[in-house]
């Protein structure tokens, strides 16, 4: 059967590439009896190829039945896929039958497989191998014959790494991966679909026809869709119910998003953000380098003093990047205004070779640099911590703390 056929039997809608690799290889393993592992993002269709791939297999007149294998207690599961024996466990008042015996010559969906416990995971493994199981609180052997789909909205290898998954068992249901993929990575089918679930709502409810007006389309397609299909469709039902005005627009989605969704999924600029707080090693480290910055740019003009026997225009023209290296120095040359003046030395003999300065190892400690600038910082404000703290970007009770452990 061609994919537009199952497409249409099926009620899939789209055109999306990666939604027909998946659809094809649905189709070629139907007719097979191979386990098949359907992994994909919670919402994205994966029971769908369920019934594709049994409806399509020579077992689509047999039974199909699908369990959440994370919605079963850990203590029923076994009993619930087995079966169990008269007082196998408090309450079983009677003999039950497991759901690998009610549908032997169908196929069995087993949602959210990573879900399963590792001991029931040892007797899943023993029927794909064998097609034989033991009810609970019995020692006779079962013979079944069922298909098995499994899926999962987790990385099955990633539980296998952590020892929540048997690699045995994996490698088993792995036999054909499928993967469904994501809404967001199906773009171009994104408005039909909503356009298909609207249609089928307002039909449904009786309302007037819903129609997106430009701005309001290009926020659907863009939006990442964390629910996918399902979130769009729970969507779509919402707007056709409660939404008076038939003309959407972009403002009126935004309403039906969740608030964190749309913070962190929009490809939008949100204005007035919070900024992220800063530490108080990402003010120290700023702190130093702005001092090393400084630092070069001092040695650049002693070497350029050297050279050329007074300062050159390029430096000359930059007094107010001297006064900004020396406005917390005191020196000979800086004025009780603040403003530092580099006076024209008097040299001799101008054509004094010019001998590269040699570079001084400075320290690099974070304590001494640390402690030096809350030193500056408590002389500059003549010892007021409250001032020095703002000065340093840090609370005064954290300024308080590290006199104390600096021993300032």
């Amino acid at each position: 059967m061609e994919v537009q056929e199952i497409k249409q039997r099926f009620g899939i809608i789209g055109n999306s590439p990666l939604l027909n690799r998946a659809i094809t290889i649905a189709n070629q393993v139907a007719p097979t009896d191979i386990s098949v592992l359907i992994t994909g993002e919670s919402g994205s269709g994966k029971e769908v190829f369920s019934h594709i791939i049994h409806q399509m297999s020579p077992r689509k007149h047999g039974p199909f039945i699908a369990v959440n294998c994370g919605a079963i207690p850990e203590g029923t599961i076994d009993s619930e896929l087995f079966g169990h024996e008269k007082g196998a466990y408090t309450g079983a008042v009677g003999e039950r039958k497991g759901y690998f015996e009610t549908v032997n010559g169908g196929t069995i969906f087993l949602d959210e497989i990573a879900e399963m416990p590792l001991g029931t995971q040892a007797r899943l493994l023993r029927v794909l191998e064998s097609g034989q199981f033991i009810k609970v609180g019995s020692s006779k052997v079962e013979k079944t014959n069922v298909r098995v789909i499994a899926a999962t909205n987790v990385d099955v290898y990633d539980a296998v790494r952590n020892g929540k998954f048997r690699e045995d068992l994996y490698y088993r249901l792995n036999t054909v991966p499928l993967r469904i993929p994501p809404l967001r990575d199906r773009k171009e089918d994104i408005y039909l679909l909503f356009r298909k679930f609207t249609s089928d709502f307002t039909d449904k409810y009786r309302t007037p026809p819903i129609q997106l007006d430009d701005e309001a389309q290009q926020l659907l397609i863009n939006y990442s869709w964390p629910g996918n299909v399902r979130q769009l469709k729970n969507m779509a039902e919402q707007l056709a119910v409660l939404e008076r005005d038939r003309l959407i627009t972009a403002q009126i989605i935004l309403n039906y998003i969740p608030q964190e969704a749309s913070r962190s999924n929009l490809p939008m600029r949100l204005e007035n953000q919070p900024k992220e707080d800063i530490s108080e090693r990402d003010i120290l480290y700023k702190v130093l380098f702005d001092m090393k910055r400084d630092m070069v740019e001092l040695k650049k003009l002693v070497a350029d003093i050297i050279e050329h026997g007074g300062v050159s225009t390029s430096y000359a023209n930059n007094s107010q990047t001297l006064n900004q290296l020396y406005r917390d120095i005191e020196l000979p040359g800086n004025n009780n205004d603040g403003q530092f003046t580099i006076q024209q030395p008097v040299i001799s003999n101008a054509n004094v070779p010019f001998h590269e300065a040699e570079e001084v190892e400075e320290s690099l400690s974070l304590v001494e640099k640390e402690s030096d600038l809350i030193r500056k910082a408590l002389k500059k404000h003549k010892g007021k911590r409250k001032l020095a703290a703002n000065e340093l970007g840090i609370s005064e009770r954290t300024l308080y703390r590290k006199i104390k452990e600096l021993n300032l």
